[in-house]
């Protein structure tokens, strides 16, 4: 059996798949597609060693921050741990809010992988173009725009044969709540991250001058590097973190509702043990 728990930020995600993984004996495979990597731990919540109580988590912490992680090499990470974890006959729990990690493990996406980045330092601007149009005729990049062409020849293409979930016995699971109640835990989650030292998380990853894909995706860090370089005041920041994050989470339920069929449960935060029973009868 694999569940999947899906939905917004600050929904309590995590917490529901420690109780199903104690209930169903699972191991946990990450998808949030920033807590792949080490040192980004408080801004993108990701699991601490107390809240796994003894449960074993997969796919968190693999990669440093200067590293490169891309949603192929996640498809192929996420579908070997689930044959590693089921030959030891136990149950799967995949559990995040990176929507397209979840489906390219789970469904029938292949990818055409590029093998070297290339710099086409032989071609002119008007050859670049020629070749963006090849690859697709609705390309909206400016001729003169040289960086933005390569980045688009060099990028993947993603192509999805047919929409077929590739595993039997799959349970897909959403939490949900008020759009109200939701965006007051987001603002107390953030407040919560300042206490716990994301400032200064971020500051020591500021003075790296890594500015990787790793860093600068997650919401949390470019925005206090901005009061970092005296741009910015910290509160204007911390206010930014919080819009961002319900503008992120608005866009997670967007994405999880036209993208997969899902079960929405709503959370009552007062007593959590109450969703939990719900979702157990319904998978039972």
């Amino acid at each position: 059996m694999i569940i999947c728990i899906v939905g917004p930020t600050g929904v309590g995600k995590t917490k529901l798949s420690i109780e199903l993984a104690k209930r169903y004996n699972c191991e946990i495979i990450n998808a949030d597609s920033t807590q792949v990597y080490r040192k980004l731990d408080i801004a993108t919540a990701k699991v601490t060693k107390d809240e796994m109580e003894g449960i074993k988590h997969h796919l968190i912490d693999i990669k440093g921050i200067s590293e490169n992680y891309t949603v192929y090499d996640y498809q192929i990470d996420c579908r070997n741990k689930i044959e590693e974890i089921k030959k030891k006959n136990k149950n799967v729990i995949i559990v995040g809010g990176t929507g397209l990690y979840i489906k390219a493990a789970l469904y029938d996406y292949r990818f055409e992988l590029e093998s070297n980045t290339n710099n086409y330092e032989e071609l002119t601007n008007e050859e670049l173009y020629d070749l963006a149009i090849k690859k697709d005729k609705n390309i909206k990049i400016h001729i003169n725009n040289r960086k933005r062409l390569i980045r688009f020849l060099n990028k993947n293409q993603t192509k999805q044969v047919e929409p077929k979930l590739l595993y039997n016995d799959v349970y897909f699971i959403g939490l949900t709540t008020s759009r109200e109640i939701l965006y007051e835990r987001i603002n107390k989650r953030v407040d919560l991250m300042i206490n716990n030292g994301l400032i200064e998380e971020a500051k020591k990853i500021y003075d790296t001058n890594i500015r990787s894909k790793a860093v600068m995706t997650p919401i949390g860090y470019k925005e206090l590097f901005e009061y970092f370089d005296g741009n910015k005041t910290l509160e204007e920041q911390i206010d930014l973190i919080k819009q961002r994050s319900r503008r992120y989470a608005k866009r997670q339920y967007t994405w999880f509702n036209n993208q997969m069929d899902i079960k929405w449960f709503e959370v009552d935060f007062n007593n959590f043990n109450k969703t939990v029973n719900k979702i157990i009868n319904y998978i039972n």
